[in-house]
């Protein structure tokens, strides 16, 4: 591994880190405001991996980005989501679909 991976692997490592430290900080409050949240991440592990030729499935995948299982996190420390925040969402998710 050169350098450079090297350097964005450890801030990704910190990145997970700082997520994990807000757990506060609901996934869906993460997407309304930056368009991604830990979810994402999840689904970027899987997809990459492929690319590499490597199987991650999808569990896995949110383990490591939650660091536990995912039904474990949600029920920790998953809140429903508001009338507001489920509105601003759907509005985001529309207007991004009308451009595709």
């Amino acid at each position: 591994m050169n350098k450079e991976t090297e350097i964005q692997a450890a801030v990704f490592r910190r990145l997970l880190a700082h997520l994990d430290n807000r757990k506060d900080v609901q996934n869906i409050e993460l997407m309304n405001l930056a368009g991604f949240c830990r979810n994402c991440f999840s689904k970027w592990t899987v997809a990459e991996a492929e690319k590499l030729g490597v199987t991650v499935d999808i569990d896995t995948a949110r383990e490591q980005v939650y660091g536990m299982p995912y039904n474990d996190w949600k029920e920790k420390h998953q809140l429903p989501a508001t009338k507001e925040q489920l509105a601003k969402f759907n509005e985001l998710n529309n207007s991004i679909n009308s451009i595709a």
